[in-house]
């Protein structure tokens, strides 16, 4: 159900915005949407671990405010971010 090691660095490295970078908000958004996609998978095959869909919402409303502060500061970047990920907005 988690991210494995491989698939967090493969996807850091996807997103940094230089060598080393794992703390903007489009690494941040990226993993999120990575372990989202994990529950999700999770979730449709255990339809009442009630837990982990609690879990789930937590980690979209966090994606939410990066989105939104992303936003706030460069819609640019913004721009580029969701439509590498794929989301919809």
């Amino acid at each position: 159900m988690a991210l494995t090691k491989k698939q967090k660095q493969q996807i850091i490295q996807d997103f940094q915005l230089f060598d080393g970078d794992t703390g903007s908000p489009e690494v941040q958004v990226a993993l999120l949407t990575a372990s989202i996609q994990e529950l999700t998978k999770h979730l449709k095959k255990h339809k009442r671990d009630d837990h982990s869909r609690k879990g789930l919402l937590k980690q979209v409303a966090k994606r939410r405010r990066l989105l939104r502060f992303l936003l706030k500061r460069s819609e640019e970047r913004y721009r580029k971010l969701i439509k590498k990920l794929g989301l919809s907005k």
